[in-house]
């Protein structure tokens, strides 16, 4: 009971020594506003973009993997200039990782081709759920007299729909016989439907990529994306036969591979590498001339840089609270000093050490907090601003976070001020003029 009638007493003491000197406590507030409003900013942009990027990140799906030519993420010069002299993957490859999820048959004949032989073995890609071939480049789209200058254009089969994770708005995807015969057909992104088609339904509508007419089957449902680009809303998607005629006759493509489940993933990713290392006729000794990239490593990636930047921002923030808890320090001091005589009487009819300090810890604390609502207060029009060309949100736990920062930095700022009245003599005090 003593300690809430101290923390009840400190309150309503520090309440008083606050409203007193307004003009004082105002200017004391400045420094923490802006630590606490850096804090706050910083909080909203970094949870912000976190949120975007893992939502991109979960329409890549934590089941796929992707085998490239080289790895997403090169650290070093010589590794990139390395993974240049892989050869590019071909269709042939992505031809024969998907007959291997459909085959059963034997091999042991020695007539076959290279091809034949590795489609005729017994199927190898036991834990693949859906195999897809990319390949992507930009091109200028058009209807009409309304169009775009680079959008990307995807090349695929109708596998892709699973591999990649899209959903229709309007429509149907690319058919298997569509794919197969590659008839001038495509599937464009919700933006760029928008774009294209601000008034009418795009289906059934012809338009043209890089001079070649392709009649409209389907929309995307509007994902969203990380990437600069837009990701899937802007793009336009073709069978891979009208992409070699239409864009690039040899591209390097990518093949993507659905597991049947994360958990057989690493076997999956394992049946690839032994499938492709088949294909290539890779010895024993030689190292892997691809990459098999998935979703791990963008996530390890991304919270190394997310990492980076937030240390970065702890940095600046901290500098700033530092400079207003100085200022806190400072004027707690001033204020000991101004109040020695009354520090001195309340020690004389029975106060404590513990309820001096506590006074004075509180009336920091509080100075803080006020300002920690002031810049709360303040962050919040802001966010709503840089939610216009960014992602950021200001969820509870920041604000609560922001206040919880604003009021340890008064305790600390205040501590030294509060122990030195706690320890003074009050013989001493009461002789202050």
């Amino acid at each position: 009971m003593n300690l809430l009638t101290d923390l009840r007493e400190g309150l309503a003491i520090s309440w008083s020594a606050i409203r007193a000197n307004k003009l004082r406590s105002v200017l004391t507030t400045l420094g923490i506003v802006i630590g606490i409003v850096t804090v706050t900013l910083m909080g909203t942009a970094i949870e912000g973009l976190n949120g975007s990027f893992l939502n991109s990140v979960s329409s890549v799906g934590a089941d796929m993997l992707y085998v490239d030519r080289m790895s997403w993420f090169i650290n070093t010069v010589q590794d990139w200039m390395k993974a240049m002299k892989n050869p590019k993957i071909t269709l042939d490859e992505a031809d024969t990782v998907e007959r291997q999820m459909q085959t059963e048959e034997k091999a042991g004949n020695p007539a076959l081709t290279a091809m034949d032989e590795a489609s005729a073995l017994e199927r190898e890609m036991k834990l693949a759920a859906a195999i897809a071939p990319v390949a992507q480049d930009d091109a200028p789209i058009k209807y009409k007299k309304r169009g775009t200058s680079d959008a990307p254009v995807v090349g695929t089969t109708e596998k892709f729909q699973i591999t990649g994770g899209l959903t229709l708005a309007e429509g149907r995807f690319l058919s298997a016989g569509e794919c197969a015969g590659g008839r001038p057909v495509c599937v464009i992104g919700s933006d760029l439907a928008t774009n294209l088609f601000p008034e009418a339904s795009p289906l059934g509508a012809t338009l043209s990529a890089n001079q070649h007419d392709f009649r409209v089957v389907g929309v995307l449902a509007k994902q969203g994306g990380f990437a600069e680009s837009g990701g899937a809303d802007n793009e336009l998607i073709v069978p891979i036969t009208q992409f070699t005629r239409a864009f690039w006759a040899k591209p390097d493509y990518e093949i993507q591979v659905k597991a049947r489940s994360v958990s057989e993933l690493a076997d999956a990713r394992e049946e690839l590498r032994v499938l492709l290392r088949r294909f290539r006729h890779l010895a024993a000794e030689d190292p892997d001339n691809f990459a098999i990239n998935q979703q791990d490593q963008i996530l390890e990636f991304f919270h190394k840089v997310a990492g980076t930047i937030e240390a970065i921002g702890m940095f600046i923030t901290g500098l700033s609270l530092f400079v207003g808890g100085i200022g806190i320090m400072n004027i707690m001091f001033v204020s000991v000093a101004e109040r020695t005589r009354e520090i001195g009487v309340r020690k004389a009819i029975g106060a404590k050490r513990r309820s001096i300090l506590l006074q004075f810890l509180i009336e920091a604390a509080c100075i803080c907090l006020i300002g920690g609502l002031i810049a709360v207060a303040m962050a919040w029009p802001v966010t709503l601003l840089l939610q216009k060309y960014m992602p950021a949100a200001m969820s509870p736990g920041i604000v609560c976070l922001a206040l919880l920062v604003a009021a340890l930095t008064g305790a600390l700022s205040g501590f030294f001020p509060a122990w030195r009245a706690a320890r003074m003599d009050p013989v001493e005090a009461l002789r202050n003029e």
